[in-house]
């Protein structure tokens, strides 16, 4: 099963931010995160799939339509779309709020013809409905709601958890084989952090990440030397963040300490990796991350693909790290972070972390494939379609004050009038996300695929340049 590509059946898309709340708040429109995976919408254009998405607040209706434009039949398309909505604008996640609405889980179970609490089926059974639930991120929120629905879940269990976490990530390197970034984890206590940096030196600067974090806002700089740490120079990466309060945090959910990457500037390459029901695992893409933020470490956006000079190892080791999750039961897509270290003649390619979840390359990745029609080469890491080579740029921040209280129609319209839009027949433009952050935070997201990696690059800059 593959959520990009799938044949026919439902897909229940619950694009819950079930992340922790507190560093959510301090992203600018997150609630419209929500709407990070309408690029599910395009896998309409085959005609035995249906599609049913939830959201905390209505999707308006222009961003809908301006999505099933994309496709040859809009109209007919609609008529398999259900777009759901809890009008529920409160901040939490999506879909604890839902497991409180029985008239929308009887909503859900109508969309999708079933199947009834009585029906008798273990929700591993699929085979007479082809039904699955895409949810954002796996919780226990997650698994209630399927187990309700009796839908199986393409995602990893909350069971394995812990192979996600920054701890488990370095766990994993370990098994696999896959050289990590110097330092330790499952550090339980500031008194274990401490204790941890201590055995650091000589580094100059340490990283320290809480286990459970989003979009690198669980993490810290400290500066190393005498003292305690909390009384060391410290740049937190979550506004208004203090030692006290990261103190508790790293109580409550652990954390690693590593030694602070001072290459600038700095490579951060990505690898997208899908695991199927089945257990067969491929790496489906390479990005080189666009990090921002006081300590250059919050996720900004992609480009596709990562450099040549270490594509296919970024590649290998990936897989590495599949194979080991697939034997432990791990299910859906995932992202592997990397560090690629200049090195005498060459370079060092170093894992990061492992992210269980969708993360910030893959809308862009699957608007670029259900756009273009194109298919991931292994060989050359490329995507082509008729024998022509794919590149793409994409952003999740493009913020201008010219933005605010416009319509995401008024948008869509400017893009369309400047010559920026999808070109079908070429098969290159801009694919636009995040289009309901726009009247009131005066920001979205944006994918630009080109023909070659200058044209996609130039293409970008001229979108940021009209839209700003």
């Amino acid at each position: 099963m593959s959520i990009f590509e799938p044949d026919e059946g439902a897909l229940l898309v619950i694009p819950s931010l079930s992340l922790p709340q507190d560093e959510l708040r301090s992203i600018p429109a997150a609630r419209c995160y929500e709407e990070r995976l309408l690029f599910l919408l395009l896998t309409l254009r085959r005609p035995g799939v249906s599609v049913v998405y939830v959201t905390s607040t209505p999707v308006d209706g222009a961003i809908v339509d301006y999505y099933l434009s994309f496709l040859d039949d809009p109209d007919e398309a609609r008529t398999r779309l259900q777009m759901i909505s809890l009008d529920d604008p409160e901040t939490h996640p999506l879909t604890e709020a839902l497991l409180r609405r029985p008239d929308v889980i009887a909503r859900l179970r109508a969309a999708l013809g079933g199947p009834r609490e009585d029906d008798g089926r273990p929700a591993t059974d699929t085979g007479a409905r082809s039904a699955w639930m895409v949810p954002f991120v796996v919780s226990e929120y997650e698994e209630r709601l399927a187990s309700i629905l009796s839908l199986p879940i393409y995602g990893p269990a909350t069971r394995l958890a812990y192979l996600g976490s920054k701890s488990g990530g370095r766990t994993l390197g370990e098994a696999a084989g896959v050289p990590t970034v110097r330092g330790f984890g499952d550090l339980r206590s500031l008194a274990e952090v401490e204790h941890a940096a201590r055995a650091m030196s000589p580094a100059a600067r340490l990283m320290i990440k809480l286990n459970n974090s989003y979009s690198g806002m669980g993490n810290a700089i400290v500066t190393t030397g005498d003292g305690p740490l909390s009384g060391r120079p410290t740049s937190f990466s979550a506004p208004g963040e203090d030692w006290a309060s990261f103190a508790e945090k790293i109580a409550e959910r652990g954390a690693v300490v590593e030694e602070f990457i001072e290459d600038r500037p700095l490579r951060s390459p990505s690898a997208l990796v899908r695991i199927t029901p089945g257990g067969t695992f491929d790496v489906v893409a390479t990005h080189e991350q666009v990090l921002g933020g006081p300590n250059d470490d919050v996720y900004q956006g992609c480009s596709f693909p990562a450099r040549q000079e270490y594509r296919a190892e970024l590649r290998a080791y990936a897989e590495r790290i599949a194979r080991v999750l697939s034997a432990r039961g791990v299910v859906g897509l995932f992202g592997v972070d990397f560090f690629a270290v200049r090195a005498a003649g060459g370079h060092r390619t170093l894992l990061c972390e492992i992210n269980l979840r969708i993360g910030g390359t893959t809308h862009p990745f699957g608007a670029a494939i259900l756009t273009t029609g194109a298919t991931y080469d292994p060989g050359t890491g490329l995507l082509v379609h008729e024998g022509r080579a794919k590149y793409y740029v994409a952003t999740d921040n493009c913020a201008a004050p010219g933005l605010l209280g416009r319509t995401p129609g008024e948008v869509v319209k400017l893009i369309q009038d400047e010559g920026l839009g999808f070109d079908r027949e070429r098969r290159t433009g801009n694919v636009l996300h995040l289009l309901g952050a726009v009247t009131c935070f005066g920001k979205l997201g944006f994918t630009s695929i080109g023909d070659s990696a200058e044209e996609a690059a130039e293409l970008h800059h001229r979108t940021v340049s009209t839209l700003r």
